[in-house]
């Protein structure tokens, strides 16, 4: 250990070795999906950022552990961003920075069990506000948030309906904290222990508390992937082709990806009049995804389109939240220099301003959301509180197509379903698409990105409100206050430590007897 100690000495090794215990985390989403790492993936993360010899170096551990992790977690940008792919990871990974502060105030040297309590409350709460922050559409949004790594175990999904993503990763930062303790001090195992104790009681009465969803019919849902085709005619008429193809299967519902149709239906009717004719070969409503200049407003939306037998049906929905960089360019005065080293927008798309549920026909509604979108758990709360059976999204990734994002955008889907108690449909252009069930469960095979075909899924209705639902993101309100609590406390800790006085002037000591000059005529 001191042999580690003396090499970590060294600021540049110790901030690559932080780099890549904040980049460990990544193996737990897909494409490897090994879930069960996410439980101590933070643990050397952890471990470093204890052993800061000050606090200002445990800053750096934070800021360099975030690059790590954000750089892991958008390492597929990297052919089309290039090197603004790292100044992106750089400025999002100082969010990290006061968290390995918080690391080293409570776990540093041998904490007591108090301080040990408080670390694994306030640890996963800095953790939670961080993935807070970072979450807002402007900085990029909610991509690769801990607790979506548990997508596929069934207790995390049936958690995710009590509290959404947000308390998983708040259960897993518990963890990692609880198990950095028993490695690193021997002395402090008994609450550590207690501290899993406590996160298996919490997780198994969110299990008996929450109620499931109750199945009350089915609806055929079809998702139509044309795959890799060049072109906006060339992909239109390969997705008329495969449609064509699901006559006669008794379909309620047929889903085309995001821009699967390259031209506004205003300005060009025969496109309109062919969807609508495939509509009526099939006996069913077809959603379509528009990205083009509008005829009827300036600019340059994405947009969620219904088409029936008789033609546009006037529902409508326009993307609300844009891709960072890939449909706009955040403060384009002064970042506009990222379309000259990478593929970043060269004119920003516009936004849509609500969000919308579609009445499709016999009493069925869908709420639909384009692509990024489906990684905001808020938009499919809103949606599932305003009545929607079924949550779509429509979703292109053909950029990244040999990359880990297209199946890590579709695992996004389950924890969507299990939040709001709504089955949800993932269609893609060019794969991944999926569709899982309102307990998140998977619902019929994945669409690889290899795929150009259809699918038909038989997809179940669910009644009832989740916890998330009805209480919202109640895990992220419940982490500002303890970190209020924890900055009130502080505060008050150095208000009640004695100041220094302040120096007065200096007065010579009083002399002894002995030390007293000699009096003359002795």
């Amino acid at each position: 250990m001191k042999t580690l100690g003396r090499w970590l000495a060294s600021p540049w090794r110790r901030s690559a070795v932080a780099v890549a215990a904040g980049a460990l985390p990544m193996l737990a989403f897909p494409a490897p999906s090994l879930w069960w790492f996410a439980s101590v993936a933070l643990v050397p993360w952890i471990l470093l950022a204890r052993t800061a010899p000050t606090g200002r170096r445990a800053l750096y551990d934070g800021w360099c552990g975030g690059f790590g992790f954000m750089l892991a977690v958008h390492h597929w940008l990297l052919p089309n961003l290039h090197v603004f792919t790292f100044v992106i990871a750089a400025l999002l990974g100082a969010l990290w920075a006061p968290w390995g502060w918080l690391v080293r105030r409570f776990l540093s040297g041998v904490p007591a069990p108090g301080r040990i309590a408080a670390a694994l409350l306030v640890l996963p709460s800095g953790w939670l506000v961080v993935e807070l922050v970072r979450s807002w559409q402007g900085l990029g949004g909610p991509w690769g948030m801990l607790g979506a790594s548990q997508w596929q175990l069934e207790p995390a999904l049936r958690l995710a309906s009590a509290g959404g993503v947000w308390l998983l990763s708040f259960l897993l930062v518990v963890v990692n904290v609880a198990v950095a303790v028993l490695v690193a001090v021997r002395r402090s195992r008994v609450p550590a222990v207690a501290g899993l104790l406590a996160t298996a009681a919490v997780g198994s009465a969110a299990w008996m508390w929450s109620p499931r969803p109750e199945v009350d019919g089915h609806v055929r849902v079809a998702v139509v992937q044309p795959g890799v085709v060049g072109g906006p005619d060339r992909r239109f008429d390969r997705e008329e082709q495969l449609t064509r193809q699901l006559a006669g299967q008794d379909v309620d519902l047929i889903v085309w990806g995001e821009s699967s149709v390259g031209f506004d239906l205003g300005a060009r009717p025969d496109l309109a009049q062919r969807i609508a004719a495939l509509s009526r070969e099939t006996a069913a409503p077809i959603l379509v995804n528009v990205d083009a200049r509008r005829s009827d407003r300036p600019g340059i939306y994405k947009s969620s389109i219904l088409i029936g037998p008789d033609g546009l049906t006037g529902e409508r929905y326009d993307k609300m939240r844009l891709v960072p960089f890939g449909e706009y360019v955040p403060a384009r005065s002064l970042l506009g220099w990222a379309t000259s080293v990478g593929e970043a927008a060269r004119e920003d798309r516009r936004r849509g301003t609500t969000q919308v549920v579609m009445d499709v026909g016999d009493g069925l509604r869908i709420g639909p959301m384009v692509c990024f979108e489906s990684a905001f758990p808020d938009m499919s709360r809103h949606l599932a509180e305003d009545g929607a059976d079924i949550l779509v999204a429509q979703s292109a990734t053909s950029t990244f197509q040999q990359s880990w994002a297209p199946a890590q955008h579709a695992s996004l889907a389950a924890l969507r379903a299990a939040e709001s108690g709504r089955p949800m449909v993932h269609a893609t252009l060019t794969g991944v698409s999926a569709v899982h069930g309102p307990e998140g469960q998977r619902i019929g095979p994945w669409l690889g990105t290899d795929a150009s075909t259809t699918q038909v899924y038989e997809v179940p209705l669910a009644d009832g409100v989740t916890p998330y639902v009805r209480f919202g993101d109640w895990p992220v309100y419940g982490a500002v206050l303890v970190l209020a609590a924890l900055g009130l406390s502080e505060a008050a800790r150095r208000a009640r430590r004695p100041r220094p006085r302040a120096p007065g002037p200096r007065v010579p000591p009083a002399r002894t007897a002995r030390e007293s000059p000699a009096r003359p005529g002795r």
